[in-house]
C-alpha cells in the first residue's frame, strides 16, 4: 500500500497559508498598475528646469537693421551642442553661421550665435535646445523681424524636448531606477541590521536580487536613451555609438556610467552576503564579516545615491556644496525606510520564522530614517520652493504638499504596526535559523532543527532524516525534534514494509516534514497578532508605492523657486507668444443727439511689431453708427512711451481701420479712443490692455 501524507481538508489553491500571500500580491500588483497607468496618462514632457530669461533681439521685436548675433540668457547653466541655436530666415534657410558662442558674464548665463551678413528684411525664427544643469532637456523658439514683419514658412515647434516615445521610456526607466535602488539598499539594510538570519531566506534574496536587476537595467536604458532624449527624439539614435561617446562626456552620462560600475561592485557584495555570510558558523567570524559587509555596503550605497545628487536638482542652484550631501542622506533614508518596509512585508508573508525582535529593530531604524527625512526634507523644501506662496501656487509646491501628506499617512499606519509589534511574542513564531525556500519549507543547513519542519536527507548520510521517521530511516531519524503547532497524525503505512525499505522511510519522512511545515504555517497565519501586523505593513507598502511615484515626479518638475521668481518678474521667461487679436468693447455717451453707442476695437495680431487696428461703432439698436471722427492713442506709462497717435481712416459706415500700427515693446498699454458724434459732442474712452 502506498503511504500518503494526510491533508487538512483544503487544496493548495485554497490553503490558508497561500490566501494571504495571494491577496497581498494581487493588491500590490493592482495598485502598482493603476498608479503607473495614471502616471503615464497624466505625464507630459519634463518641465524646463533651466528657463530662458531673456534674448536679444527680444521675442516679437522689430529691429531696423540686422543684428550681428542673437543671444539667449538662461536662469542656470546649460550644455549646448553644435546645433543648439538655429536662426531660420522666412524661407526656412539657416541665417546663422553655426556653432553656439559662450558669452557668460559673471553669474549671467548667456549663449549666442553669429548671423550671416546682408540678411534681407522679414521675420526670422530662433529655435534653441539645450540640457539644463540638472540633466533635463529644455527647448523653445521665438521670432523677431528685421525692417518689418513678413510671412514665414517656418512653423514654431509645438513639442518640448524630452517628449514623445523616447521621453515616456526614459521616464519609465527613471521610476524603475528609484524603485530598484530602494529595494536593493533597503533589503540589504534589513538583513544586516534587523534580521541576519534572513540572509538565508530565499524570498528576501530574490527581493534584493530583483532590486539590483531593476536598477542595473534601468540605468543601462537611461544611458542608451540619453542621446535621443536630449537630441533628436528618435528611438533609433539610442544605438548611435558616436552619440553614446558624447553622452559619456556629459555630467549625466558620467553619473550613469559610474552607477553601472558601482552596481558591478554591489553584485560581488550580494554574492558574499547570500553565500559566504550564510555559511559562517563561528560567531566572532560572523560579527567581523557583518561589520565588513556593513562598511562596504554603506560605501557602495552612498556612491550609488551620489550618482543622482551629482546630476540632478542638488547639483545646481544655491548651496550645492550642502545640497548634494543632504540629498544623498535623504535618498538613503528613503531607501532604508521604504526598502526595509518591503523586506519586512516579504518576510511576514513568505518566511515562517521572523520574530518580534527583528520587527522591533526595523521599527527603530525606520524611526531614525524618518527623523533624517524630516531634517533633510525641510532643507530641500526651502531650497527648491523658497517662497510660501510657491507651496500652493506652483506644481512643485503642490506635489511637495502631497508628499508630506502621504508621509503623514504612512506614519499613522506605522503607529498601528508598532502596536501590533508590541503584542507579538516570539514563542508562536515557529522555526530557527534554517534556509527558507519559496514554498515555505525550511532547510536547516546542517545546524540541527528547532521545529518539526526539520531538514530531511537520504538515509545513510549521517544527517537527520526528519521528525517522526519510522524504523530504518537511517541514522539520526526522529532525533530531538518537537513539532510546531498542533500535532499531526502520522502517515499511514505498513511498518514492516517501511522498516525493510529505507527509500520508503525517507519518502515518508519528507512527507511528514512537509505536513508539519504546512501545519506550522497554518497556525502562524491564523494568529491574529501576526495577521494584524501583516495587514498594517501591507497598507504601509501601498502608501509607500504612491509616495515613491510622487517623489519621482518631483525630480522631473520645475522647482517652485524658479517658477515663483519668474512669476514675480525677477526672471521673465520668454516663450513663444500665441498670436491672437486683442479685443475691447467700450460703451460711450457724448451727451448729444445720437451720442450713445459702443466702440468695438480690435488689435491684430496683438503683439509687438506691426499691428492692424479695426474699430466698429454701433448705435444703441446694434446697427452701425456713422460718426464724423475717431482718434486713437497708445501710451506705455511704465516706460514713458507715448502717447503714440493713431489716425484711423473710414472704410464704411461705422467701420474705421488703421494699418501698420507699430507697438515697440510688450507691456500694459493704455488705449484711448476719442469718438466725436457732432461738431461739439465727443467722448474719450480709456482702457488698459496687455500687449505682447
Amino acid at each position: 500500500m502506498r503511504a500518503t501524507a494526510p491533508h487538512f481538508g483544503t487544496s493548495p489553491r485554497t490553503s490558508p497559508a497561500r490566501r494571504p500571500r495571494a491577496r497581498a500580491a494581487a493588491l500590490l500588483a493592482t495598485l502598482a498598475c493603476l498608479l503607473f497607468g495614471l502616471l503615464l496618462a497624466g505625464a507630459g514632457p519634463a518641465a524646463a528646469h533651466a528657463a530662458l530669461t531673456g534674448s536679444d533681439p527680444k521675442d516679437g521685436a522689430v529691429v531696423a537693421t540686422a543684428p550681428e548675433q542673437v543671444t539667449l540668457t538662461f536662469s542656470e547653466q546649460v550644455a549646448m551642442g553644435a546645433d543648439s541655436i538655429r536662426v531660420l530666415d522666412p524661407t526656412g534657410e539657416r541665417a546663422d553661421t553655426g556653432g553656439p558662442l559662450d558669452l557668460q558674464d559673471g553669474s549671467t548665463v548667456r549663449h549666442g550665435v553669429a548671423l550671416r551678413g546682408g540678411l534681407p528684411d522679414g521675420t526670422y525664427t530662433v529655435a534653441w535646445q539645450a540640457v539644463s544643469a540638472d540633466s533635463h532637456p529644455v527647448s523653445g523658439a521665438f521670432t523677431f523681424s528685421i525692417g518689418a514683419p513678413s510671412e514665414t514658412s517656418v512653423a514654431l515647434p509645438s513639442d518640448r524636448a524630452g517628449g514623445g516615445l523616447v521621453g515616456t521610456l526614459y521616464d519609465i526607466a527613471r521610476y524603475a531606477a528609484y524603485a530598484g535602488f530602494i529595494l536593493l539598499a533597503g533589503g540589504v539594510t534589513f538583513v544586516l541590521a534587523c534580521w541576519q538570519r534572513g540572509a538565508g531566506a530565499r524570498p528576501l534574496q530574490r527581493l534584493v536580487v530583483r532590486g539590483w536587476i531593476t536598477l542595473a537595467a534601468a540605468t543601462l536604458v537611461m544611458l542608451l536613451l540619453r542621446t535621443p532624449y536630449t537630441g533628436s527624439g528618435k528611438l533609433v539614435d539610442a544605438f548611435d555609438l558616436d552619440g553614446l561617446r558624447a553622452v559619456l562626456d556629459t555630467k549625466p552620462g558620467t553619473a550613469l556610467f559610474s552607477r553601472l560600475l558601482l552596481l558591478g561592485a554591489s553584485a560581488i557584495f550580494i554574492a558574499v552576503l547570500f553565500g559566504t555570510y550564510t555559511k559562517r558558523e563561528d560567531e566572532k567570524e560572523k560579527r567581523d564579516l557583518t561589520f565588513g559587509l556593513a562598511l562596504g555596503g554603506t560605501v557602495i550605497a552612498v556612491g550609488i545615491a551620489g550618482t543622482w545628487s551629482f546630476a540632478e536638482h542638488a547639483s545646481t542652484g544655491i548651496q550645492t556644496g550642502i545640497a548634494m550631501p543632504v540629498d544623498v542622506l535623504h535618498l538613503l533614508a528613503v531607501a532604508t525606510w521604504l526598502g526595509g518596509l518591503a523586506a519586512l512585508l516579504v518576510a511576514l508573508y513568505r518566511t515562517p520564522d521572523i520574530g518580534r525582535d527583528a520587527v522591533r529593530r526595523y521599527s527603530r531604524i525606520a524611526f531614525g530614517s524618518v527623523l533624517v527625512l524630516a531634517a533633510t526634507g525641510i532643507y530641500q523644501s526651502w531650497r527648491q520652493v523658497g517662497y510660501w506662496s510657491a507651496l500652493t501656487g506652483t506644481r512643485y509646491g503642490q506635489l511637495l504638499l502631497l508628499k508630506v501628506g502621504l508621509i503623514g499617512v504612512l506614519l499613522g499606519i506605522a503607529w498601528f504596526s508598532r502596536r501590533w509589534t508590541a503584542r507579538l511574542t516570539d514563542g508562536e513564531l515557529g522555526t530557527g535559523g534554517g534556509q527558507v525556500t519559496d514554498s515555505g519549507q525550511i532547510a536547516d543547513g546542517g545546524r540541527g532543527t528547532e521545529s518539526g519542519a526539520g531538514r530531511v536527507t537520504e538515509p545513510g548520510t549521517g544527517s537527520e532524516a526528519g521528525p517522526g521517521a519510522g524504523a530504518g530511516a537511517g541514522p539520526g531519524a526522529g532525533a530531538d525534534v518537537e513539532p510546531v503547532g498542533e500535532s499531526c497524525p502520522e502517515p499511514v503505512g505498513e511498518p514492516v514494509a517501511v522498516a525493510a525499505d529505507p527509500a520508503r522511510a525517507a519518502q515518508l519522512a519528507r512527507q511528514q516534514a512537509a505536513v508539519r511545515t504546512t501545519e506550522a504555517k497554518r497556525v502562524r497565519d491564523a494568529d491574529p497578532r501576526r495577521s494584524g501586523l501583516r495587514r498594517s505593513v501591507l497598507a504601509e507598502a501601498g502608501v509607500a508605492v504612491v509616495l515613491l511615484a510622487v517623489t519621482t515626479i518631483l525630480t522631473s518638475t520645475e522647482p517652485g523657486r524658479t517658477e515663483e521668481e519668474a512669476a514675480r518678474g525677477k526672471t521673465a521667461v520668454a516663450e513663444a507668444v500665441a498670436e491672437g487679436p486683442v479685443g475691447l468693447s467700450l460703451p460711450f455717451d457724448t451727451g448729444g443727439q445720437n451720442g450713445k453707442g459702443t466702440v468695438q476695437l480690435d488689435i491684430d495680431p496683438g503683439r509687438t511689431g506691426s499691428n492692424t487696428l479695426h474699430i466698429l461703432i454701433d448705435g444703441p439698436d446694434g446697427k452701425p453708427l456713422d460718426v464724423p471722427e475717431v482718434k486713437v492713442s497708445l501710451t506705455l506709462e511704465a516706460k514713458d512711451i507715448g502717447p503714440l497717435p493713431v489716425a484711423p481712416r473710414r472704410l464704411t459706415e461705422g467701420h474705421w481701420t488703421a494699418g501698420d500700427v507699430r507697438i515697440p515693446m510688450a507691456g500694459d498699454w493704455k488705449v484711448a479712443v476719442t469718438v466725436r458724434t457732432s461738431d461739439i459732442d465727443q467722448a474719450t474712452l480709456v482702457k488698459n490692455v496687455k500687449i505682447g
